[in-house]
């Protein structure tokens, strides 16, 4: 709450990420050596903590705000919505996955199958982070300080990039000069000329006008 609205969305995700990485490579690295046998000591559950501390801080905030001021306005419940249900198939497969992942080769609880091994587990969960963090890097937008308008216009604006329409040049500002225009010859039209501009054919009669 206090970093949001400072470091903004997109740094503080990255942030969490690459946190969660190095804590969980530094539980990975020394564990079949060390902390398999000091799992109760504080130092280990420091680490466990600050990796939790770091998701919290980053993905786990920021994955719920930036959906809402990201997607536009027309999609934006549907989108939420489907971006939640993506989080909750990824930590349902994440949870199974790690359950199976961190059984040992030769020594698998009982009902379980033998998988890669605890170490091996906390480095894929590490290469997890590095990979989230580089797809923040390279496809999510800032939105600190930006309201949900400008952040539609500016989606809107490079949609019509290359449409050789007048207002691709000007981004959002051409569709905010655009949507003055219609609003400033709505408020300047008499009631004749409004009521003629909605008359329509009737579909029933078409020699007849219908307002």
């Amino acid at each position: 709450m206090l970093l949001i609205e400072r470091a903004g969305r997109r740094r503080l995700q990255m942030a969490g990420f690459l946190l969660m990485a190095v804590f969980l490579f530094a539980l990975a690295g020394p564990y079949d050596g060390y902390w398999r046998d000091h799992a109760k000591t504080a130092g280990y559950i420091v680490l466990y903590s600050l990796t939790f501390f770091s998701a919290n801080l980053g993905p786990n905030t920021t994955t719920f705000i930036l959906p809402a001021e990201l997607f536009p306005a027309r999609f934006r419940s549907t989108c939420h919505g489907l971006s939640g249900a993506a989080g909750k198939l990824g930590a349902l497969v994440g949870s199974i996955g790690f359950l199976w992942a961190s059984q040992q080769k030769d020594g698998a609880a009982a009902g379980h199958l033998p998988g890669i091994g605890m170490m091996y587990a906390l480095f894929v969960l590490g290469g997890i982070c590095l990979l989230g963090l580089a797809l923040t890097y390279a496809f999510t937008p800032e939105t600190m300080t930006r309201s949900l308008e400008e952040n539609e216009s500016s989606v809107q604006a490079q949609s019509q990039v290359g449409d050789g329409g007048s207002d691709a040049g000007n981004g959002s500002d051409g569709l905010r000069f655009h949507e003055l225009n219609v609003l400033m010859e709505a408020a300047t039209k008499s009631p004749v000329s409004m009521a003629s501009s909605h008359l329509s054919m009737s579909p029933i009669l078409p020699h007849r006008m219908s307002l």
